[in-house]
Formats: C-alpha cells, structure tokens, sequence
C-alpha cells in the first residue's frame, strides 16, 4: 500500500495532464506485485486473494446471525445468487472471519472443512496477529445453510472469535482494484478522504476533529495520538493532515494490524497531496438570463463567503443557523474544508459568491445545508445546489441525508420536495428536520442530476 502511494503522488504531482486511468494502472502493477509476494509467505494451503469485503456501511448485524433484510436490488434475498449447490440452484455469498493457530496444516483443516459442506472460497486474505491469524473469506455456500451452521462448521474445526455477514457482489470486486480506486479518488480530491477509509474498512463510524485552537484539553488529546497513529482494538486514530485526528470505530469487529497499516497509507498520500479540490465548473442559464458558475470551494473561499454573510439579511441568516450569527469565521472555515465535506459554490458572471451548498459528513449520516444571498434567492439556485449536493451524495454511497431548518422556511422544504425523494419529516419546537432516502430505488425515480460530478474532470 505504500507503493501506491508513493506511486500515485508522484503521479499526481504532474498535474491534470495525467489521466487518472493511467495513474490507476502504474499504481496496479506495484500493488498487484506486492501482493503476491505477500501471498507467497503462506503457499500451499488456499488460492491466492485478497479482499477485504469493505463496502458503504449497512444495517449491523452480531456475529453468526443472519441478514436484517433482503439484499440489494437486483439480487436474491439475503445475497442468493443463480447458479449454487442449494435447494433450486441457489447459493448465499457470505464474508466471515475467523481466528486460526498460525501453524503448518492449521488454515488446511479448515478449509477442507468447508469444502466438505459445499462451501466455495472465493477469496482469502490473512491478518498475522502476535498470536495466531485472523482469515478473512469471502464464500459462496448453499443457500440453505444458516450463519449459526457456518459458525459451527468454522468452530468445528479449529476457528475461534468467528464473524459471518451476508455479502453480495460488491464483495467479488478484488482488492487491488478496489483499494487503487479509492487512492486515485483521495488524490484528485481531498474531501474523498472519510469515505474512502469507510469503503477500505468496511461498516464504521468516522469522525474528523479539528485541530484545537488553544492548550487547553484538546490540545493535549490530540498530542496524545502519536505521528504514526494509534490501534486500539474496535478504535483507529490517525492524525489528521491539517493537525487535528481522524476517528473511526467499529465496535462489532476489531481491527487488524493489516487495515490499520492501510488506513494510515491513505492518510498519508493525502497529506503528501495537500489541499485540493477538482477545478471543473459547469455555466448555468436561469430561468431570468442571468449566467451562473457552480463550482467545488474550499477554505480559500473563506473570504468571499464571509463577505456574502455580511451581505446576506438577519432573516436570511437566521434560517440557515437557527438562530443569531455572531463571528462567520468561527464556522466557516469547518464549513469550507474537504475534510468535513463537500461544498459547491455559485458566483455571477462578475466572480461574486452568491450562494453555497454543503454536504457535510456527520458519522454515519450525511447532512445539506443551503444558503443564497438575498438578491439572488427564488431564481432555482437552491434547488440547483440541492440536487447537485444529493447527487453527490448518491454517488458516495449514502443511504439518506437530511437538513435542518425552521419550519417557516418554506423555500427549503420545496426544494426538498423538489428532489422527488422518499422524505422523513420530524418537527420540535419550530426546528424541521427533513431526511430524504437514497436507496436505490428511490434513486430511480427521482428527479436528479445524472452522474453528476462537479470538478471530477
């Protein structure tokens, strides 16, 4: 994992000339190599794999227990799949893993074990721990058989701390194309970050903490994760580029040596890369003639978005944080960073900001906010910047985002309604929250840009 990144910021460094295709390659064949020399440390027990089953998070499930729904559209229920052993010709993808002695004959016990219930290894990869070895596989078994008799099988012969998930066919995506997808997509933007380490470690929770801005607590919690980072179990800490620490939890399965070492990989190609953001920009016509620009913003942007603030009326400003607004510098600059988001930005044909659109990172949920300079509010330029961010969002694997508003805010909730979405609707005491669902077949018919990807060129 080192060499692609080492690979792919060399690449980078040259600038937009180099497609993205041919950093992909180059990075390929290092990783591609890498890979079988590690393979080769455990020969002769099982063909040679690596996949980490990583995928946009679902509903969390306990170890040798069934799916909580159906699988994805398009699918089987619980991940069958045509073509298997079981009753009809049906089969189940499931990823599980387990703990074996790190001795001669011992992976080989269990793999014949599988073998005599019909089970097919699709791929597998080993986590070497100080005692003995976490296997991790992606199987293909009859669809009759349950997580609890997999988990027997597993504990039959010689597996101890199984796990079992239902996979589907995200999972037969092999790792070096999956893991040189998410490096090249950290290095053309550095808001890709978060869910790039979502997707390379599977079902988690993420948090960024900005760097504390005094000596105080947080300053001394931050200095307490190391440079190299820190592993402690079901947590991962990682400093953070710009000095703060990135957060990511999975409390229903530890982490290994192995996908910290990747974690920390992309963390450091993005800051090798520095801050960025795609350059691409798409002109707009609205409804009235006027040309605008919509194009991705960062922190350089702080000080024409803090003079749209100062433009912007108390009414306006109000609806968009709930409340008075003191010192724009205090929040614009978490607002504007790749790190916590993404954040699209409309400017006349003059170059004046005049509205900002945020997707901003929240855990496990995904957040929009809104705001127009008064002048230029009714015209379509919040709906505009809402489908684009949703797009986004789609795109990125979420399954729903929301926004905060008051419940007087009639414009924000037309554009919501606007989007031709499935919407939640939950009000207290004047503040509305509205959450659209992204799955996919809302996706399908609702009224979205397609494949749109400001500033991906």
């Amino acid at each position: 994992m080192s060499d692609v990144t080492d690979a792919v910021a060399r690449l980078v460094d040259h600038g937009p000339t180099v497609p993205a295709l041919v950093l992909a390659s180059l990075a390929a064949l290092i990783a591609t190599a890498g890979f079988h020399t590690r393979w080769s440390r455990r020969h002769g027990q099982a063909p040679p794999a690596d996949d980490t089953g990583a995928r946009p998070p679902t509903a969390e499930r306990p170890a040798g227990t069934g799916p909580a729904g159906s699988g994805p559209a398009g699918s089987e229920p619980g991940g069958s799949e045509p073509g298997g052993s079981g009753p009809g010709g049906e089969s189940a993808l499931w990823r599980m893993r387990t703990t074996v002695r790190d001795a001669p004959g011992s992976l080989a016990v269990l793999c014949a074990a599988l073998a005599d219930r019909r089970i097919d290894i699709l791929s597998l990869q080993t986590h070497p721990l100080t005692e003995g070895t976490v296997d991790e596989f992606l199987l293909r078994a009859p669809g009759e058989l349950s997580a609890a008799e997999l988990a027997e099988v597993v504990t039959t012969a010689g597996g101890a701390r199984t796990w079992t998930e239902r996979a589907d066919a995200h999972d037969l995506v092999d790792a070096p194309t999956r893991v040189l997808g998410l490096a090249a997509r950290t290095a053309l933007d550095a808001a890709e970050l978060p869910l790039a380490l979502r997707q390379l470690l599977g079902r988690c929770t993420i948090r960024s903490l900005p760097a504390p801005a005094d000596d105080g607590a947080g300053a001394r919690a931050a200095a307490a994760v190391p440079p190299e980072g820190a592993l402690e179990d079901t947590v991962l800490r990682l400093r953070a580029p710009e000095g703060g620490v990135i957060s990511v939890e999975r409390p229903h399965l530890p982490f290994t040596p192995a996908e910290f070492a990747r974690a920390r990989a992309l963390v450091e190609l993005d800051a090798r890369l520095g801050p960025r953001v795609p350059r691409g920009r798409d002109v707009l016509t609205l409804p009235e003639g006027s040309d605008i620009t919509v194009r991705r913003a960062d922190t350089r942007d702080v000080p024409a978005a803090k003079a749209m603030h100062e433009r912007c009326s108390a009414r306006t400003l109000g609806m968009r944080y709930h409340g008075p607004v003191g010192d724009a510098d205090r929040y614009l600059n978490h607002l504007l960073s790749p790190r916590f988001g993404r954040t699209l930005a409309v400017q006349t044909a003059s170059g004046r900001l005049v509205g900002l659109g945020h997707l901003l990172w929240d855990g496990d949920e995904t957040e929009v906010a809104l705001l127009v300079e008064d002048g230029w509010q009714r015209r379509g330029i919040g709906g505009e910047l809402l489908a684009r961010l949703v797009a986004m969002a789609a795109d990125a694997g979420c399954e729903s985002v929301y926004a905060i508003t008051q419940a007087s805010n009639t414009g924000m909730v037309a554009a919501m309604r606007g989007l031709g979405l499935p919407l939640d609707y939950q009000i207290e005491e004047g503040t509305l929250v509205v959450t659209a669902r992204l799955d996919p077949a809302a996706q399908a018919a609702a009224r979205l840009p397609q494949a749109e990807r400001i500033g991906r060129e």
